[in-house]
């Protein structure tokens, strides 16, 4: 059994990992590198296997960095088959098409750059649209938590609730030959305990080597109710000054979160009844919908209230915006407005027309409920910046920031240790999905055991 490392090595985006075995090639995920430009030269690059040779993609979950080149990788020849969650299946279909359709805009955005530099040919998108509908015939089976897949005689694939984000998956692959059985657990990202949505991830009780992520491998979270707490007072403080909240949020999981706590604080009268909540997001109020289907994923409480009649993610005066033209009329509105949108990192989508208006006003705020990058507007922002490019123009950072990261779909240190540690027979554990420092403080509290920090390309022999 070969284990090698083609993403989200010291880093924490582009998901990438080729398991090698009973010769089958078993890829867990295939997420596209997120920030900065030199990391969309990296998306472009090769995977560092050939695709044709792949048997299979075993998909965590749905979040781009997870699955965002596998129509990429479908475009340069891989025929085998993927295998996910059905939540997880709905959402990829939803994020891969919107994440083709942002490529294509942009691509015309830059050949109109190039056409006036005097350029013939600008660069192509990395795949189509019709790329990324094409890529779901390779779609295969369904997977079901706790429920074993034979993937080949002696070979078999069982996916574990990560509780990170609706239908996400830890994924345990166990391969039998000459009369042993070796186990490589993959944790994919693993959630954040005590979230209202989600039940709490469920690892396998034994695993012969782990791969987990790391995101947050140096910190530990504040409380959700503390978090709760303070975004209540971020809302009523810029509303009471006059101003704009706005929200950048993920439209898988968070968006939905961020919904169901400003209903409770309507409800419990923490917040004004008469605010007005905007869901700028297509994709957004999509996975919304999807969340609806699928009540084997959620926590007790809130598939009760689903089958009860009760919306959890419905608050008072809630307006979901798909248009385009009905999301430029909002920054028309210079207060009382609580504004959700995408992307969480601000690297692209309709937040950055959002802060262009609000960012630069006093009486407004910025409220982070989730990780950034480094390399993103997003991370620049929580960083400090004086001012920010927006559209080729730098806007003054004027409006008051909020970093609360109580909501973060991840688990902190002390989650991630416990899920760790809650796996028995385990003889090797890899860190993935997390920049440097944060893995380093993650590996110092796993004495004791073997610790390995891969990086892009490396090969080990397990």
């Amino acid at each position: 059994m070969k284990l090698s490392f083609h993403g989200a090595d010291r880093a924490v985006t582009g998901s990438c990992h080729l398991v090698e075995c009973l010769n089958r090639r078993i890829l867990i995920d295939c997420g596209l590198f997120q920030g900065s430009r030199d990391l969309v030269e990296e998306n472009v690059a090769a995977f560092g296997f050939d695709p044709a040779t792949i048997d299979y993609v075993l998909l965590t979950h749905a979040h781009l960095d997870h699955c965002g080149r596998i129509p990429l990788l479908a475009k340069r020849g891989f025929r085998g088959e993927v295998i996910t969650t059905a939540a997880s299946r709905e959402l990829a279909r939803l994020v891969l098409v919107d994440a083709a359709h942002l490529q294509d805009e942009d691509a015309q955005r830059r050949a109109r750059q190039w056409r006036r530099r005097g350029k013939e040919e600008a660069p192509s998108p990395l795949y189509t649209v019709v790329d990324a509908l094409d890529c779901f015939d390779r779609f295969g089976r369904t997977a079901e938590y706790g429920q074993p897949l034979q993937l080949a005689e002696g070979l078999r694939a069982t996916f574990f609730d990560a509780g990170h984000i609706l239908g996400s998956a830890s994924i345990l692959i166990e391969a039998a030959e000459h009369g042993r059985t070796r186990s490589v657990l993959f944790s994919g990202d693993l959630g954040n305990a005590g979230r209202p949505l989600l039940r709490l991830p469920s690892p396998p009780a034994r695993a012969d080597i782990v791969v987990m992520e790391s995101t947050y491998g140096d910190r530990c979270h504040r409380s959700l109710k503390d978090s709760i707490e303070e975004l209540y007072g971020a809302i009523s403080g810029a509303l009471a000054r006059g101003g704009n909240v706005i929200i950048p949020t993920f439209a898988l999981e968070r968006a939905q979160e961020i919904l169901y706590v400003l209903r409770q604080g309507i409800e419990r009268s923490r917040l004004p009844p008469a605010m007005q909540i905007f869901l700028d997001s297509p994709m957004a109020i999509s996975a919304t919908e999807i969340f609806k289907r699928h009540f084997e994923c959620l926590s007790p409480e809130a598939a009760s209230m689903f089958r009860e009649g009760r919306d959890p993610l419905h608050p008072a005066n809630l307006h979901l915006v798909r248009e385009s033209a009905d999301s430029v009329a909002i920054n028309r509105i210079t207060g009382g407005a609580v504004i959700v949108a995408g992307s969480g990192m601000c690297t692209g989508g309709r937040i950055r027309h959002h802060l262009r208006h609000n960012i630069w006003r006093k009486e407004s705020a910025v409220v982070f409920v989730g990780y950034a990058a480094a390399g993103t507007i997003a991370r620049q922002i929580i960083d400090g910046a004086k001012s920010v490019r927006l559209f080729g123009e730098d806007i003054a950072v004027r409006s008051t920031i909020y970093t609360i990261n109580g909501f973060s779909a991840h688990a902190d240190q002390q989650e991630l240790l416990a899920w760790r540690r809650a796996v028995e027979g385990c003889e090797a554990t890899f860190l993935v999905h997390g920049e440097e420092p944060a893995m380093q403080a993650l590996a110092a509290h796993l004495d004791g055991q073997r610790v390995e920090l891969p990086r892009l390309g490396d090969v080990f022999d397990l």
